[in-house]
């Protein structure tokens, strides 16, 4: 009866975030101070090898049959899926994270990393048809969707008032961690 409690204890709890969206506040040596866009004070520590890219935007005709892209979508009509945001990977990153599964961006939103195997010009936009292992989506991107790219980055650009998302990891003591972090170029909030 114990372990049944403590499971259906660790069961509710909210899950831990494994990403922040925000403005760097703050470096102090190896920690990252970030003021979340929901408003919270988030302290990161930086590994020694942590990985800095720059986010970049980039025009929707940039994306092209054969671009390994990722998307944010929310369900649309008809099965389609609507794009909230595309960023293309550079040649480099094919395959990173190849599938689909749920995204925290919105309610109902789903992150896609796939490459596209079609592509169809409309006066709305585009329609991508993109395919991973194990399936296919439909994807409308309108032209208000924000296209990105990833461009190389260094932790130079860490500093007071850029915007950023961070990959993070809850340590044994509670404290959190980031091996990875993406940062707007040119005033950009990174739209992921």
């Amino acid at each position: 009866m114990v372990a049944a409690s403590t499971i259906y204890a660790i069961a509710q709890q909210p899950p831990t975030p494994t990403r922040v969206r925000g403005t760097v506040e703050a470096v102090n040596g190896d920690v990252l101070e970030i003021k979340s866009r929901g408003g919270e004070d988030v302290k990161l520590h930086m590994t020694p090898d942590i990985r800095v890219a720059g986010i970049a935007r980039i025009a929707l005709s940039d994306i092209k049959v054969g671009s390994f892209i990722g998307t944010t979508t929310v369900p649309g009509p008809g099965g389609v899926q609507n794009a909230v945001e595309v960023h293309v990977f550079p040649e480099d990153m094919r395959g990173t994270g190849e599938g689909s599964r749920p995204w925290d961006l919105k309610p109902n939103s789903s992150m896609t990393n796939a490459t596209v195997s079609d592509s169809v010009v409309s006066n709305d936009g585009h329609t991508l048809l993109v395919k991973y292992r194990g399936g296919e989506k439909k994807v409308q991107v309108s032209p208000e969707t924000p296209v990105v790219t990833y461009v190389p980055g260094d932790k130079s650009e860490l500093k007071p008032g850029a915007k950023v998302i961070a990959f993070m990891k809850k340590l044994p003591d509670g404290s959190l961690e980031t091996d990875r972090v993406g940062v707007g170029r040119d005033g950009l909030t990174p739209p992921m």
